[in-house]
């Protein structure tokens, strides 16, 4: 068992990485960002700037926001402005209401919000907001992640400011984990501190539960419940895990106004991080400390690998998730620390360059895609079977397989995010 001081480091990395969020965060994150800009303001404002990274408006630009039947940036930046509060974090717009989501569509009627790209900036997450009322300014910076809030400022007065000549102190910093770090951990901690994580199965499964009653998305989750899916698929565990983990995908990026419990920053590695390994231990009789512990397995893994990632990238965070949800489903099949690293190495082999092209519905078929190879993969390592060090980009020591994994999401995959953005931004709508 790690000692406790340890222990303590990763259960605070975790309770920071998985929170609950409502909608995608990424235009819940310029909305939390308006709401503090808005809120130093003290007033409603006349204009409002949204200055962002090109990351940002790309997992912003095609996604539904909650309870608005409408996609996009613009009416997640009325509605922090008009009713958000920053100290609901990335569930900002939850008091949102019939008469206040009238009260957005008119805010955007009338021209108030100007959306642009943040030129000459490194870092991928970053949002500035500034807002203008009777000749008094405020602006509020989010850098990093979703909701680290780095700089403010009201009429002049700057109220704090990290970007600069910022030392983070040792106790600030985040454990860095490896594989064997996070296998030890799910598996040896008292179950008395992990069993918290137990609440992402409340938060996703109520998210595909909920799915069910409305047309959110491309009802990939529904179709996978209908007979002639069950012709092809069968009636069967994998049929099941497929549907519960689109289904909150479909709400989730439909603008359902529902909870998910995030991983890093993205309700989509969330719900690939729980609901797989949640049906395959129901329907398999797994204990309840098992499938705690299998869900520690899994959100810890997505949470390790976005350490060297970072938290958005040109590649797909299914492929990060649905790496974690395969080494939990691997342990639940009654796999040891060798299958769960063979399990790895299957996923990187296979998953290894699916873009993100932002945030949107047809994210629900990329998770298919993840978690089919995810439960392909565990199998196989129960098998004995993974691919090796003689094989593309695959190492003898599964630490370095995600560290080349992750290189290329983060480094030779910079060029296709531009181009991904290119296209976005240039494409005929007609």
């Amino acid at each position: 068992m790690l000692d406790k001081k340890v222990r303590n480091e990763i259960l605070n990395l975790v309770k920071k990485q998985v929170v609950p969020a409502v909608g995608c965060t990424e235009p819940m994150a310029v909305a939390l960002c308006t709401a503090r800009a808005v809120e130093n303001l003290g007033c409603r404002p006349d204009k409002i700037t949204a200055s962002l990274s090109a990351n940002i408006l790309k997992n912003a630009m095609g996604v539904g926001i909650p309870g608005t039947g409408m996609i996009g940036l613009p009416i997640a930046i009325a509605l922090g402005a008009l009713i958000g509060k920053s100290e609901y974090q990335l569930e900002v717009i939850k008091d949102l209401t019939p008469d206040s989501l009238a009260m957005g569509k008119e805010y955007l009627a009338d021209n108030h919000i100007n959306v642009c790209l943040k030129n000459n900036i490194e870092e991928k997450l970053y949002i500035e907001v500034t807002c203008e009322a009777d000749g008094n300014l405020s602006t509020a910076i989010i850098s990093g992640t979703h909701t680290n809030f780095v700089y403010e400022e009201c009429n002049g007065e700057v109220i704090f400011d990290k970007r600069q000549d910022h030392v983070v102190e040792d106790d600030d910093k985040d454990i860095l984990l490896n594989l064997k770090m996070v296998w030890d951990f799910a598996l040896t901690a008292p179950l008395e501190e992990i069993e918290f994580i137990h609440k992402t199965k409340e938060y996703n499964m109520k998210a595909a539960q909920e799915s069910i009653k409305g047309n959110y998305g491309h009802c990939l989750g529904k179709t996978m419940e209908r007979p002639l899916s069950h012709g092809i698929f069968g009636n069967t565990m994998f049929s099941h895990i497929i549907s519960k983990t689109a289904s909150a995908c479909d709400a989730r990026m439909g603008g359902a106004m529902i909870p998910v419990m995030s991983n890093s920053g993205s309700g989509n590695q969330g719900i690939c991080a729980t609901n797989p390994v949640v049906v395959y231990a129901e329907e398999n009789e797994n204990t309840y400390e098992e499938l705690v512990r299998a869900l520690m397995l899994s959100h810890l893994t997505a949470i390790y690998i976005k350490q060297s990632l970072g938290t958005l990238s040109a590649l797909c965070g299914c492929v990060v998730a649905s790496i974690g949800s395969s080494c939990g489903i691997t342990y639940l099949m009654g796999g040891n620390f060798e299958d769960v690293c063979h399990a790895v190495k299957n996923m990187i082999a296979n998953l290894t360059g699916m873009i993100c092209d932002g945030a949107k519905p047809s994210c629900s078929l990329k998770i298919c895609s993840g978690v089919s190879t995810a439960l392909l993969s565990a199998l196989l390592a129960r098998e004995g079977k993974h691919v090796t060090s003689v094989e593309g980009i695959i190492d003898n020591d599964v630490d370095r397989s995600i560290q080349n994994l992750t290189s290329i999401g983060k480094k030779a995959m910079c060029a296709t995010d531009d181009m991904v953005l290119e296209i976005m931004t240039h494409k005929s709508l007609c």
